[in-house]
């Protein structure tokens, strides 16, 4: 066998596994292989962790990982009253944990003029902070050609810039005490193109490249970015997407489906990527991570796939059956 022969078959091997894996994990390869041999979620014990969106779905889920975890928790959302639901399982969850080790402070993160002094008044409550998740965002389900400017606006407001503004208070922070870790809720849909949801996919795309230079700027600062890409999940947040006009919700509810990774396992895998400081994961079932490797792997191949299987294929895979209110 020459040379070349045996580097065409190292190449495929290689590729293979990409292809193969996936249809056993409900995560990436990295991901899967830190799960079992990487740091533990409960290295992160001790450590002070501010998270935004904390009041449903993957920030709520992810609390309760952190809580069992020992780490002392900011949780943030407007629903004071889910906050407050969630701050009591925290407690439950470890009976280590003080009253004072999980703190509730209510805000909405549009509300940039707020976020030095929520900044202040999280750092002031713990002495310190040493992890960002930013959590809070919606979806969408929407048509390309009708959605109006205002709502690509409202859509970038949330998902983007509300994002942008408390981690550059997070990075100047961290730079000031010497380091830090940077946790944001993104989407596979950050990198593979999502129909009927085109802003959704566009804000996604936006936080992978505005975080992505910050390692470039401060490789030796110890600041860390993790850009966590799940795919879909089994929370409420349908109910809640952005559509084509302005102040409208979808308003649709989904079974419970084999298609979706479930909030728990999402919050569980999600703190395994924090504790190794990963710079970007992705989670979700075998059907949507083959599509996921082979759009990575052989994007040309993947756009002839997806559009062979379908506009109705992919919206059943990812939102199953969905029931309108």
């Amino acid at each position: 066998m020459d040379l070349f022969a045996i580097v065409g078959l190292l190449f495929v091997l290689y590729y293979s596994i990409y292809i193969i894996l996936p249809s056993f994990l409900d995560c990436d390869l990295l991901l899967a292989f830190k799960e079992k041999y990487g740091k533990p979620v409960s290295s992160l014990k001790g450590k002070t962790v501010w998270i935004t969106g904390a009041s449903s779905g993957i920030g709520e889920h992810l609390a309760y990982v952190l809580a069992k975890a020992g780490c002392k928790l900011i949780l943030s959302a407007r629903r004071v009253a889910e906050l407050e639901r969630v701050k009591k399982t925290c407690l439950e969850e470890n009976k280590c944990l003080t009253d004072n080790d999980v703190e509730i402070y209510p805000m909405n993160v549009l509300d940039l003029n707020l976020h030095e002094k929520a900044f202040r008044d999280v750092t002031d409550k713990f002495g310190k902070l040493d992890i960002l998740v930013s959590n809070a965002g919606r979806s969408q389900r929407a048509k390309w050609e009708n959605i109006e400017i205002a709502v690509d606006k409202e859509m970038f407001d949330l998902n983007v810039f509300s994002v942008l503004s408390l981690s550059r208070l997070a990075v100047k922070y961290f730079l000031k005490v010497g380091g830090g870790q940077i946790v944001n809720t993104s989407s596979i849909a950050g990198f593979v193109p999502t129909p009927i949801s085109p802003t959704y996919c566009a804000t996604k795309h936006a936080l992978h490249g505005y975080f992505k230079p910050l390692f470039m700027e401060h490789p030796d600062k110890l600041i860390s970015v993790t850009m966590v890409c799940p795919g879909p999940v089994q929370t409420g947040f349908l109910e809640k997407s952005f559509t084509e006009k302005p102040g409208e919700e979808y308003g649709v509810s989904t079974d419970t489906a084999k298609t979706k990774v479930s909030a728990e396992r999402c919050a569980a895998l999600m703190g395994i990527a924090i504790a190794n400081k990963l710079n970007e994961v992705w989670i979700a079932t075998p059907p949507v991570l083959r599509i996921t490797y082979l759009y990575y792997c052989f994007p040309n191949f993947a756009r002839w796939l997806i559009k062979t299987l379908g506009l109705k294929y992919l919206q059943k895979l990812r939102d199953a059956n969905a029931v309108k209110k």
